[in-house]
């Protein structure tokens, strides 16, 4: 069996090979762009990420607009007619997602050359000057690696990631392109450690942060998450896009939500697991701090969702009086309802042994069946029952309405 395994592979290949066979064509599509790029300003290297963010957003907006309508049509509607809006909302969202499948497959070279360039220019420049916008302002503020003269803003190639002062000196390789479209596509892509799988991430990442829908990128530990988060943070926040980490902010936070609905968020995978639970057992929709789920790259995913999986996530809301609490809410309320109950069927006894001793044998069986079926462990009916006649009476009403 191993010498006929030997000789497929011989004349059509492994899998893994047949699979980067398949890649190849995109790569040197890839390579042709990017050689196209050298020549660009940096003011028009940003402008074409622009204008990729555009053209993604422009095969959607009549769709978007659609379901804009049909939200504030369910209003007006009436409850049994709401169910076949919202039907139709899901199916245009369903066609919203499928829209921007085929168009970032469309823009993914273009996209992935845009990056490979940037990263080579912070590589090749100790600073690379480009006209100042209203964000670029807002990180110098806050950073270190940006800093604005008059009009333009100024982006160094050094910034610090994980406490330490970093230089940037990497330009992704083919195989590395090759990495980046394999997990565009939703699979596995493995690499051996020192093959730049972070740097590797930044393609899918960018591409698929061009629909404004959110991109996670999830790491084993906080360490990472902080770390990566700083490290390649510059080379998206260079064409607009917003950066952070949910590890840096307490659950439940403003900041946190903040963070989920930046364009890239970092975190670890228990603490994006534990946000999910939280957002399920939350009252209100204001609380909520996780946004739809879009794009997710997962970091060592063999440990994350293998190794880690096989530990569950458990999270419960505080509870004042442990075990006893919904007892002694509900015990009032119970015993209320038992004695209302008890009440009843005591009158309807009642009333069920002045027909019969009356001889009105049809209404007295009615309501002796009533109050037997209403408390029949109730003392009183069972003596009653015990008395000669009146079992049989009721068994025969019983029978009567079945």
């Amino acid at each position: 069996m191993s010498m006929i395994n030997n000789i497929l592979k011989r004349f059509f290949g492994t899998k893994s090979d047949r699979d980067i066979k398949e890649v190849d064509p995109m790569v040197v599509q890839i390579n042709e762009i990017y050689e196209q790029y050298h020549s660009l300003s940096n003011d028009e290297l940003r402008n074409k990420s622009k204008e990729l963010k555009e053209k993604v957003q422009q095969v959607v907006t009549d769709d978007q607009k659609k379901i804009e309508e049909l939200k504030l049509k369910v209003a007006e509607e009436e409850i049994e007619d709401q169910d076949a809006v919202y039907d139709e909302i899901d199916n245009i969202e369903k066609e919203i997602d499928k829209k921007f499948d085929n168009i970032l497959i469309e823009i993914l070279p273009e996209a992935f050359a845009l990056i490979r360039e940037t990263a080579k220019r912070l590589k090749e420049n100790e600073q690379v000057e480009v006209t100042a916008t209203d964000y670029d302002r807002d990180l110098a503020v806050k950073n270190d690696f940006v800093d604005i003269k008059g009009n333009k803003a100024i982006y160094y190639n050094q910034w610090e990631a994980g406490g330490n002062v970093i230089t940037w000196d990497m330009v992704h390789y083919d195989v590395q392109l090759i990495g980046g479209v394999v997990l565009h596509q939703g699979r596995i892509a493995e690499m051996a450690t020192g093959e730049g799988k972070t740097l590797v991430a930044t393609l899918p990442v960018f591409l698929n942060a061009l629909t404004g829908r959110g991109v996670h990128i999830v790491t084993v530990n906080d360490y990472l998450a902080k770390r990566d988060s700083e490290w390649m943070g510059p080379i998206y926040q260079f064409h607009g896009l917003t950066v952070d980490c949910i590890d840096k902010h307490e659950p439940n936070s403003d900041d946190r939500r903040k963070a989920y609905n930046a364009d890239i968020t970092f975190g670890t995978n228990n603490e994006f697991g534990f946000d999910y639970l939280r957002d399920n057992m939350t009252m209100n929709v204001d609380e909520l701090v996780q946004r739809k789920h879009n794009y997710a790259i997962v970091d060592e995913v063999d440990s994350v969702l293998v190794d880690d999986a096989r530990t569950p996530l458990i999270i419960s809301g505080p509870v004042p009086k442990g075990d006893n609490q919904q007892f002694d809410e509900y015990k009032p309320k119970v015993l209320q309802l038992v004695n209302a109950q008890r009440n009843l069927v005591n009158q309807v006894l009642v009333d069920a042994k002045k027909f019969i001793k009356e001889g009105n044998t049809e209404k007295g069986g009615f309501f002796l069946l009533q109050a037997y079926k209403g408390l029949p462990k109730n003392k009183a009916i069972i003596k009653f029952l015990s008395e000669e006649g009146n079992k049989v009476l009721m068994q025969k009403t019983e029978n009567f309405y079945y």
